[in-house]
């Protein structure tokens, strides 16, 4: 994929001298080492890090090339949906500064806006004492931070996937005869009325996993991966559960069990769709999702997952967000590469497509939307079921919403032929309790620390006007 896939951005002035500079300093270099490497003199270094100088397009593919890294790292984009989130936090809080003054604390100061971010998130109402965050929370941040990539686990996966390929068999059966031959487990498929509440089950003392046939075949085929998670990759989730304990099990211990049920699921869904070749196929593709479903023999859901955790230093994909909802605007799973806009929180606009895929069962649908801070994403969106479900009993339903950046959809199938920078974009907001569009017919309930305003003269698109908080200055 072409990093740059929005040439206008060097048409504007870029200055990133903090994120040079925390690069240099998360290298242990000093500005003479670093400005030998990128063939800068250390003034023009030293300048660059004081923001006295803009960074151009050749000293920005020279810090790629040399220290492997994601160009899209020095690019406002990041600084500005990291100024979103502490916007969102303070108006929570009923405080109001200036868009220009967040901008330049969260581009200066990103550690401590994170853990702003982090502690706002934490708060059960806008003015309450800080709780503890639940353990999905926990988890869920924990992911993000890790920009939801793993690479000794996506590595060790792979390389797996590489040996089972050799017998040339499909990975279902591979699997199946590697946990006889190594483990002495046999795999039994149960009627779905002697296992109703069970979709797998490890039977230790009989050495059996038992799936159930409510799985369709994708599903067999990843909770095999899963039960091979547990028996050879253990060390390196345990390494990896280790490595976020301290601050997971000060706040809850529970959060270390669930993060190691994530992480046997991230290493699943990396070995049946192994990195390399899944990203290759991605990029060839256009990112079409039922055409990935067929070749690695995965569902919708679980390929567009997979598409969340594409973040390999030097192999990147489009950093894409991934949301799952039901109905009644519930999120059972959020997860994304990047701090885009409702990464962390938000989702539940009903404008969004991700709830008119309900209304159209099994389509995909498509749509480019506007966030109140000004961002334009492109949304892929599809119903889903979790697993087959026996007439007479209730039939769960869910959509998930894949979206990137307006700035990399040219780079999907789906956005052939359309004019992204002229065509229209939806504006939505992360809910009515945080969005302050006054022009929304959606609208179900007034921004919370809003000032509320009635007009018994007049009727407007809804039954109250509002003001923003504290000085009147629209936090966007």
């Amino acid at each position: 994929m072409n990093l740059f896939t929005n040439p206008e951005a060097f048409e504007r002035k870029l200055f990133a001298g903090p994120r040079v500079r925390r690069l240099r300093q998360g290298l242990a270099l000093t500005q003479s080492r670093m400005a030998q490497d990128l063939g800068l003199s250390v003034s023009y270094l030293n300048l660059l890090e004081r923001n006295q100088r803009p960074l151009t397009a050749a000293v920005l593919l020279k810090l790629a090339d040399v220290y492997d890294i994601d160009v899209r790292q020095f690019t406002s984009a990041d600084a500005d949906r990291r100024a979103d989130d502490v916007s969102q936090a303070l108006a929570r809080s009923g405080t109001a500064i200036s868009r220009g003054e967040i901008r330049e604390f969260a581009d200066q100061h990103p550690d401590i806006a994170a853990a702003l971010i982090r502690l706002a998130e934490s708060a059960v109402t806008p003015l309450a004492d800080f709780a503890l965050p639940s353990p999905l929370k926990l988890i869920r941040g924990h992911l993000l931070d890790r920009s939801n990539h793993f690479r000794v686990l996506d590595s060790h996966a792979e390389a797996l996937a590489d040996e089972l390929r050799h017998g040339g068999h499909s990975l279902d059966a591979a699997i199946r005869e590697r946990l006889r031959a190594r483990h002495g487990l046999n795999v039994r498929v149960l009627p779905w009325d002697v296992m109703p509440d069970q979709l797998r089950r490890f039977d230790f003392h009989n050495r059996q996993l038992l799936l159930s046939e409510a799985l369709d075949g994708a599903s067999r085929t990843f909770q095999l991966c899963v039960q091979l998670a547990t028996l050879e990759a253990k060390a390196e989730i345990e390494a990896e559960v280790a490595d976020a304990q301290p601050r997971l099990v000060a706040a809850d211990p529970f959060a270390s069990k669930l993060l190691e049920s994530n992480l046997a699921n991230y290493w699943a869904a990396a070995l049946m769709m192994p990195y390399g070749r899944f990203h290759a196929a991605a990029e060839s593709l256009g990112y079409d999702l039922e055409l990935l479903q067929a070749r690695f023999s995965a569902g919708f859901e679980q390929v567009a997952h997979r598409l969340t955790t594409l973040q390999r230093p030097g192999l990147r994909g489009i950093p894409f967000m991934l949301l799952r909802a039901d109905r009644a605007g519930q999120i059972s799973k959020r997860f994304a590469a990047g701090r885009l806009p409702f990464a962390s929180e938000g989702g539940q606009c009903p404008l969004w497509v991700l709830y008119g895929a309900f209304e159209q069962p099994g389509k995909i649908l498509t749509q480019i939307v506007e966030v109140e801070g000004g961002e334009k994403l492109f949304t892929i969106a599809r119903t889903v079921r979790p697993q087959i479900t026996p007439w007479g009993a209730e039939h769960p339903r869910f959509a998930v919403a894949l979206a990137c950046s307006l700035d990399h959809a040219r780079a999907l199938a789906y956005a052939g032929g359309l004019d992204l920078q002229g065509a229209p974009a939806v504006p939505i907001g992360h809910s009515c309790t945080a969005c302050f569009r006054t022009d929304c017919r959606q609208r179900s309930a007034p921004p919370a620390g809003a000032e509320l305003t009635i007009d018994q003269a007049a009727r407007g698109l809804h039954p109250y006007g509002f003001k923003a908080p504290s000085t009147g200055e629209r936090l966007q």
